[in-house]
């Protein structure tokens, strides 16, 4: 049987370089996004650069319209899949409400709750789908594209950085949950990433402290996609666990700025 990736959020930034990695490691990739425009375009490109394997685009978004998890949405899809043949081995939860300058005084609570139903009960609602899949192979593996902000908060992103701390919740729940069935749960917890954001605001990123590391720099979407694949190829007696892509932030009190 051909392995098979399902990947979240994957038309753009980091979403981008995990299709690529698993597609470059010989697994067909079914990928999701948000729009049917961005989608064909990102499929259109994945099969023009990857024709040995097979890759499908979904559009597939989170939320209804009434800001409820749309756990319908995730059945569809998962039936789509059955209909074809297809079985998804490896999931990898990268999509996320970003919950940007989210100001406690000032959004309304609809805010903070849209971010938390597609950081975590979405999230759930693709766990549940592609693990009974899983459980009648009897193996599997879901990686959940975290952050290190579940553990250090930034300002103005409070529903984000609660969202983060409860997926890390979510992972070792379903951890013990679904060990008994070989499926494994992980998470990688990158810091700041080289993204669109990054180019589009150089005055910003040239100052904002997170990009002081310990090592100098910062991560790439390729070094978050290979973690990513270390867990789903590599890690055969690793789950539960956590790994932190932030090229040492994490561990820093504070970081240390050169002096200009």
């Amino acid at each position: 049987m051909r392995k098979t990736v399902l990947i979240t959020g994957a038309c753009i930034n980091t979403g981008v370089d995990i299709v690529e990695k698993f597609a470059a490691e010989g697994y067909d990739v079914v990928f999701t996004g948000r729009s049917a425009d961005s989608v064909a375009a990102a499929e259109n490109r994945y099969r023009e650069k990857f024709s040995q394997v097979a890759i499908k685009g979904y559009v597939l978004r989170s939320l209804t319209e009434d800001g409820l998890a749309n756990e319908q949405g995730v059945k569809d899809l998962f039936d789509t899949l059955d209909s074809e043949g297809v079985f998804v081995g490896t999931l990898v939860l990268n999509a996320a409400d970003q919950g940007l300058n989210m100001k406690i005084f000032e959004n309304p609570l609809s805010d903070f709750t849209n971010v938390l139903n597609t950081n975590v009960v979405w999230n759930y609602c693709l766990c549940e789908q592609s693990a009974q899949r899983m459980k009648q192979h009897g193996e599997g593996s879901i990686v959940f594209v975290n952050s290190n902000t579940a553990y250090r908060a930034i300002p103005d992103r409070i529903a984000y950085v609660t969202s983060k701390g409860a997926q890390l919740g979510m992972m070792r729940a379903l951890t013990l949950d679904l060990g008994k069935y070989g499926i494994r749960v992980n998470a990688v917890l990158p810091g700041m990433i080289r993204t669109d954001r990054w180019e589009k605001n150089p005055a910003f990123y040239a100052k904002v402290p997170s990009r002081f590391t310990p090592i100098g720099d910062v991560a790439t979407g390729a070094d978050v996609a290979d973690a990513v694949y270390y867990f789903a190829a590599h890690a055969r007696n690793t789950t539960g666990a956590e790994l932190v892509v932030d090229g040492g932030n994490t561990i820093q009190l504070y970081p240390i700025i050169p002096e200009e």
